[in-house]
């Protein structure tokens, strides 16, 4: 980010299904965590042992996608023989240092993946249910500003971070 900018909060977002806006959503959505699959390292000429990680390789991403009721959008994406394609757009309010003026960013995550879990909340007189769906995220795309920040397509052994195609070299000896 431009040291200038001084990133304070998500001013809103929303989240699309294959381009249509989910309505249904909740006030929050988490997104999946990176953990890279790791191998131990040991033998002559290292003292000891070592994890090293196995560049491109991830354990399993899933990300739970919270609802206020039972609705159409809840139903909509519970069927684990389709791929689920989300779209979440955001606004990130930032001050600049030099003019203290308020200014906005966008970002832009896109999440594929399969369902893996739902979940149908809870009934109380006056309350939300708060149901959600967990999938299972085969792809990431996170954008910021227009420009690509990391992308991450397990099934095609893609994985860019900060516009550097990572995995290229190993592409192109396998």
């Amino acid at each position: 980010m431009d040291k200038n900018k001084i990133p304070e909060v998500i001013n809103n977002f929303n989240v699309y299904k294959q381009g249509n806006q989910f309505v249904g959503i909740s006030g929050e959505v988490t997104l999946p965590d990176l953990e890279s699959i790791t191998a131990t390292i040991e033998g002559a000429g290292v003292l000891g042992q070592y994890e090293t990680a196995i560049i491109g390789m991830f354990s399993s991403m899933k990300m739970e996608i919270p609802f206020r009721m039972l609705e159409d959008d809840v139903f909509s994406v519970m069927d684990p023989t389709e791929l689920l394609d989300l779209t979440l757009r955001a606004s990130q309010q930032y001050t600049a240092r030099d003019t203290s003026a308020l200014d906005y960013m966008g970002m832009r995550v896109v999440v594929r993946g399969k369902n893996v879990s739902s979940k149908f909340g809870k009934l109380k007189k006056g309350e939300q249910m708060d149901p959600s769906v967990t999938v299972e995220i085969l792809y990431i795309l996170i954008e910021i500003d227009g420009e690509t920040k990391l992308e991450l397509d397990k099934l095609n052994s893609k994985y860019i971070v900060n516009g550097k195609d990572v995995l290229q070299k190993v592409r192109n000896q396998c």
